[in-house]
């Protein structure tokens, strides 16, 4: 098989190219936004590395054992580190066990891969531990890293790494890809490219997962009614909505919130860019035209500013009732 990787093709022959010429780099850093194909890119290089039915391209055969453990991250020579459910960083400890099962020898694969999922998340003493693997990796080391941006990273780990970054898809390529080689209807096809924002795997988890619109139609709808609703209305909605265990919920309503009046200020601005929210343009353009492009940019600052104060210490019912407070009255649309 190939890597079946759609829009990241240039990645691939990178690291294709680092395996044929046996120059497998002892660390990869890859970038993007979530939903790109980070971790999927990066478990295809772990198969690639350790397959053992090859193909004379050097692809692996994505059917022995290894490859399809490693693609459920289950084989024995992967170790993988992600953000614990209960915690809100990547702690010291994680990195320190990581190191302790790299020290062994292979369990039967050519490499042990370590692979560190959104390392962004990671503390400043994980991400200072992970430093003297990077300075002293064992030859049968690779190690793998998926950020965000390489930006949230020490730059002593970004500069020891093998960079990638890997960007969205043009929305009317993966409109076709999706239509072609998912066999969706072109009204679906086009609606996923655009909610998607061109991240192709963000795009197919929709797809697999209906009720994830479902919810983003929830949220959008929930969002505008309340601009046509006094500030009582609004303060019982966040109540309602936010005050027992609200975090998560306050992180998924604000990413598609973040989307909606992404749209608003572009429209409002005279720009004509793909919206992210096709399905909702008369009501973009509705509120673009009411309230213009300040107030658009004023509440876009407001979400943001909200979205990144998630994972200190607040109140999260209470950072709700800011936001809702803060939506354009009914008195402005």
């Amino acid at each position: 098989m190939d890597w079946k990787m759609i829009g990241h093709e240039w990645a691939v022959r990178m690291l294709q190219k680092h395996i044929e010429q046996d120059q497998v780099r002892h660390a990869y850093l890859f970038s993007g936004p979530h939903g790109i194909g980070k971790r999927t890119l990066a478990l295809r290089f772990a198969q690639a590395l350790n397959c053992t039915d090859k193909d004379h391209n050097g692809n692996p055969c994505g059917n022995c054992r290894i490859c399809r453990q490693t693609m459920r991250m289950e084989h024995p020579d992967l170790s993988v580190v992600a953000l614990a459910d209960d915690k809100t960083e990547i702690l010291v400890e994680q990195v320190r066990e990581l190191q302790h099962v790299l020290s062994r020898s292979p369990f039967e694969a050519r490499y042990r891969v370590g692979l560190l999922l959104d390392f962004e998340k990671a503390n400043a003493n994980a991400q200072n531990a992970l430093l003297k693997t990077l300075e002293e990796a064992p030859t049968q080391v690779i190690l793998m890293m998926t950020v965000d941006t390489v930006d949230n990273l020490l730059p002593t780990i970004v500069s020891r790494c093998e960079i990638l970054r890997l960007r969205s898809l043009e929305l009317a390529r993966l409109e076709t890809t999706l239509a072609e080689q998912f066999d969706l209807p072109s009204t679906d096809a086009r609606l996923l490219a655009h909610v998607s924002g061109g991240r192709v795997g963000e795009a197919l988890k929709l797809h697999q997962l209906p009720e994830l619109m479902e919810t983003r139609k929830q949220w959008l709808d929930e969002m505008i009614d309340a601009m046509h609703h006094d500030r009582n209305h609004r303060m019982d909605y966040a109540e309602k909505k936010f005050r027992h265990g609200g975090r998560e919920q306050m992180r998924i309503a604000g990413q598609i919130w973040l989307t909606f009046w992404r749209d608003v200020a572009m429209r409002a601005s005279g720009e004509n860019p793909p919206l992210l929210n096709p399905d909702y343009e008369a009501e973009i353009d509705q509120v673009a035209q009411s309230l213009g492009l300040q107030t658009a940019v004023e509440f876009l600052q407001t979400l943001h500013q909200s979205m990144e104060k998630l994972d200190d210490n607040v109140n999260i019912w209470m950072l709700a009732d800011v936001v809702m407070l803060q939506l354009p009255d009914r008195a402005e649309i």
